[in-house]
């Protein structure tokens, strides 16, 4: 069997994702948060004081990294952790005054590089290709 990256959704979705990323990386370089913060900072703009268990059950990433990533947003002053009172082990993650000024410059960035990317598709043809990616997350989620 041949493997030809071109045709290939995992490549081509991978592809398009490290591309998104740098560029995304690009505009939000200023704010002085990385590429890696963002989608905890995402999930913490919605709803912070929650565990690292909800988070990691909300951005699909390794334990580790989420920890690591999460040391890093403390020391640079973007996240405090606080004991849970409703469990001795755990601790709360909440944001800091920095990181939750960040947000409205951030969800600008964001924006400015999806738009930026999909202007290539129609309206119609953009609401398609979101719609097919949910998909695709949803039922790798749920194989």
């Amino acid at each position: 069997m041949d493997f030809e990256k071109e045709n290939s959704a995992g490549y081509l979705v991978n592809h398009m994702a490290r591309l998104f990323a740098k560029e995304l990386q690009h505009h939000i370089a200023p704010l002085g948060i990385v590429v890696g913060q963002f989608p905890v900072l995402l999930e913490l703009w919605l709803k912070d004081g929650v565990t690292q268990k909800d988070l990691l059950a909300r951005i699909d990433v390794e334990q580790a990294t989420l920890a690591n990533t999460l040391n890093r947003m403390e020391r640079d002053g973007l996240i405090k952790r606080t004991k849970n009172p409703a469990d001795a082990r755990a601790q709360l993650i909440w944001l800091t005054e920095k990181a939750a000024a960040l947000r409205n410059s951030a969800y600008e960035s964001a924006q400015n590089v999806n738009s930026q990317a999909l202007q290539v598709l129609t309206e119609p043809e953009r609401a398609q290709f979101m719609d097919y990616m949910r998909r695709v997350i949803s039922g790798i989620r749920t194989s």
